[in-house]
């Protein structure tokens, strides 16, 4: 994938992961950020299962927003368990 589509689909998953996570997302940086650490540790995950999502558009989408969304499910918990 060139930078481009990384920034994007960062942007999407991180975007969409914020929204079913917490209600809103992180602004445009942080939603960028979230989308490709969640995007290396979904692909992670997903190479670990032996799990291919295909190599267009919605594959790297969909791992993506999963990494995304077990990244701010672990930073939910660090969160309340430092309140």
């Amino acid at each position: 994938m060139d930078m481009l589509s990384i920034i994007l689909v960062g942007l999407i998953a991180g975007w969409l992961a914020g929204l079913i996570m917490r209600g809103g997302g992180f602004g445009i940086l942080g939603n960028i950020a979230v989308g490709i650490l969640g995007a290396l540790i979904g692909s992670l995950l997903f190479n670990a299962f032996n799990v291919s999502v295909g190599g267009d558009f919605w594959g790297p989408l969909l791992m993506a927003l999963v990494g995304s969304l077990i990244l701010l499910f672990l930073v939910g918990i660090v969160r309340r368990s430092t309140v």
